[in-house]
């Protein structure tokens, strides 16, 4: 299992592992901000369901899946010449791997089902971002309105919030985050190399060599 398995393992050992972490220190801020203000402290359960958690955690997966859905969408037909991020500029050099192994029932079934598996990976990046701007946007208006209130100011609408430039704050200063480092990561794979990472071109590929 470890073998077929470890990088996703360690991948969902790492998210818990940081998760947890953010959970700590998230309600330890938060709770000395409410005491601060004369409130009653919060424990791990209404933490969890705080705008200052929902806020914090759906604002990055929300970028998250944006970065990796429009990346997937955007190299079917963009090219980068040199990059191992890239599919080959000439059509011809490309090979279809495919190894031998029963075939995913939706493309035994055909018709719509194998249309839909077919653009399946970026359909569940949109949904999952989709699912994440909305609960990020209700933990962003939860958050304000406790800002608020410990302010003395009346609480904001949820429409107001999203409308307002709090909100598109908060997401725009992770979207730009997100397509820099893949906007990185597509530039450097064409001057360096990682030996044996998939993400990278063999060590003695020249940089004009496209794909990995």
């Amino acid at each position: 299992m470890w073998k077929r398995n470890g990088l996703s393992l360690v991948l969902l050992a790492l998210m818990l592992l940081f998760l947890g972490g953010q959970v700590a220190a998230g309600l330890q801020v938060h709770n000395e901000e409410l005491l601060q203000h004369g409130r009653t402290p919060l424990d791990l359960w209404q933490y969890l369901h705080s705008g200052h958690f929902m806020s914090a955690t759906f604002e990055n997966w929300e970028s998250e899946f944006l970065q990796m859905g429009m990346y997937v969408l955007l190299t079917v037909s963009l090219r980068q010449r040199g990059s191992a991020e890239s599919r080959p500029i000439d059509p011809a050099q490309e090979q279809a791997r495919v190894e031998d192994g029963p075939t995913p029932w939706p493309v035994l079934r055909g018709g719509v089902w194998k249309a839909l598996y077919g653009h399946s990976l970026a359909i569940a990046f949109g949904l999952m971002f989709l699912l994440s701007f909305i609960l990020h946007a209700i933990g962003s208006w939860r958050s304000q309105c406790v800002e608020q209130q410990l302010q003395g100011l009346p609480a904001p609408g949820f429409l107001e919030h999203v409308l307002g430039s709090t909100f598109w704050f908060e997401s725009m200063q992770n979207w730009q985050s997100e397509f820099l480092a893949v906007l990185s990561l597509v530039v450097l794979t064409i001057f360096l190399r990682q030996k044996d990472s998939p993400q990278s071109k063999p060590v003695q590929a020249p940089h004009s060599q496209t794909g990995d």
